[in-house]
This record gives C-alpha cells, sequence and structure tokens, in this order.
C-alpha cells in the first residue's frame, strides 16, 4: 500500500474545452459553474496551487437572464482615482454596450484575487454571438458539454 498523497505535476494536466450556450441562464448560477470548470474543482486532481482547469468558451453572452429587478438596480462602479472620476453604470446598460464584459465580470468575482485567478480567467472566452473563432480547438459539442457541467456541477 502507498501511503504518500498523489500531487499532479504541471505536465500531467489535461485541459478540455467546453463550450456553454448562455441563452436564458441566470447569470450568477452560470457564473458559478464557470469558475468551477475553470479552476479545475470538478477534476479528481483538483490542486487549490495549480492551474489545472479547463478552458470555457461561453456563446450567446447578450440572451443572459437576471432574476428581479437588476437590469436597472445593479450597478457596476469605477473609480478613475481623479477628482470627479466616478462613474456607475447598470447592468442593463452595460448588457446592451458590452454583454461579454457582464459574464466576465461575474466570473472574475468567483475566483482567487491573486496570479492564479488571473491565469483562470484567461481561460474564459465569452462572445456575444453564436460564433467564435475557436472551432479549431478540439472541444466537446455544446450539449456534451452542457450535460457534463450540469451533471459533475450539480451533484
Amino acid at each position: 500500500m502507498n501511503a504518500k498523497t498523489y500531487s499532479v505535476r504541471e505536465g500531467e494536466i489535461e485541459r478540455r474545452w467546453f463550450v456553454v450556450d448562455a441563452t436564458d441562464q441566470t447569470l450568477g448560477r452560470l457564473a458559478s459553474k464557470i469558475a468551477r470548470v475553470l479552476e479545475g474543482k470538478h477534476k479528481p486532481a483538483y490542486a487549490p496551487h495549480l492551474d489545472t482547469g479547463d478552458h470555457v468558451v461561453v456563446l450567446n453572452a447578450g440572451r443572459i437572464r437576471v432574476t428581479s429587478d437588476k437590469l436597472e438596480s445593479k450597478l457596476y462602479v469605477r473609480h478613475s482615482g481623479h477628482p470627479q472620476g466616478y462613474k456607475e453604470e447598470s447592468l442593463g446598460h452595460l448588457l446592451a454596450r458590452r454583454p461579454e464584459e457582464v459574464i466576465r465580470r461575474a466570473v472574475k468575482g468567483m475566483l482567487p484575487r491573486n496570479r492564479l485567478g488571473t491565469q483562470q480567467l484567461r481561460k474564459l472566452k465569452v462572445y456575444a454571438g453564436p460564433d467564435h473563432p475557436h472551432r479549431s480547438e478540439e472541444h466537446t459539442s455544446e450539449l456534451q458539454s452542457l450535460a457534463y457541467l450540469v451533471c459533475r456541477l450539480l451533484l
């Protein structure tokens, strides 16, 4: 019997591509599932100090759904650092202007706030429409990846 704990090495990490359709999906629920896949928590070889996650391609970001009156009440706030540099924008306005940014910000808030989280966020590709340039990448089909995400993450 081997009493040593197995730790995955950087070269042994196998990356997959998942294509997710965001049409009529709730923003926060979808973002938490995506963050889980980006971190690699759905794999048995998960290690909190390594980037063991997979690539995720999100399509139809402009057709995401939110509950309640969040389109008007949820605000994204930033400050330039200059006097009177305070800017705020509602979710509805940002969704109309840059729908990819809405999903990216939601997922970013669920990842670690360090270099590892930045590295994991780079594996997220979000597109407003149904087309994406990653056709040459070997990825699972949309239905297969969605079924995989639902089965693995909701259990």
